[in-house]
């Protein structure tokens, strides 16, 4: 069992997009690096742990840095006793913690390539109707992270004056 989390940190939203348009943008240039990921034997007590300090909505399930699902943080609240940490809780609200990350990720999730195209992304994401893409090498190992969000933000740079040059996007809107 492994309690550790784990945080692989390159870059974090900084983009240098002159000269380039949403069609010629790929996922690579875009994508958030900064990926957090638990592994498919972590309890849900760690699971929401992290959901509560950290400021996104997916966490990954890896085994040797290969992923191996996703959850969500509404994947975290279906499962979740609504009389945990309240008065009418009992034990078996607790115990619920103890359950494991792979009883609850979701299997098989849609994932992308970093050489994918921008507008590819959004389709996906529309197509499937999933509000991230982790991003993974071919040989499996997670390499980024893509939500709906940061796609959002990169057509609202490129089609607004907000761009004039390299910047930190969280700060352009």
């Amino acid at each position: 069992m492994s309690s550790e989390v784990h945080v692989r940190d390159a870059m974090s939203y900084n983009y240098e997009l002159p000269g380039n348009t949403s069609a010629e943008l790929r996922i690579g240039e875009i994508m958030n690096t900064r990926v957090v990921t638990v592994e498919q034997d972590d309890t849900l007590r760690t699971v929401s742990g992290i959901f509560s300090k950290e400021r996104f909505h997916h966490l990954l399930v890896v085994q040797k840095y290969k992923l191996r699902g996703i959850i969500s943080d509404r994947d975290l609240l279906k499962a979740m006793s609504p009389f945990l940490g309240t008065n009418s809780e009992d034990r078996r609200d607790v115990a619920i913690l103890d359950k494991r990350a792979h009883q609850i990720m979701s299997r098989l999730p849609v994932t992308i390539a970093k050489e994918t195209p921008l507008k590819s992304a959004v389709d996906l994401c529309l197509t499937k109707n999933v509000s991230c893409l982790p991003v993974v090498a071919p040989e499996g190992d997670v390499e980024g992270i893509v939500t709906w969000k940061d796609l959002i933000r990169v057509y609202y740079m490129l089609n607004t004056s907000c761009f004039d040059g390299p910047v930190e996007l969280m700060n352009c809107i």
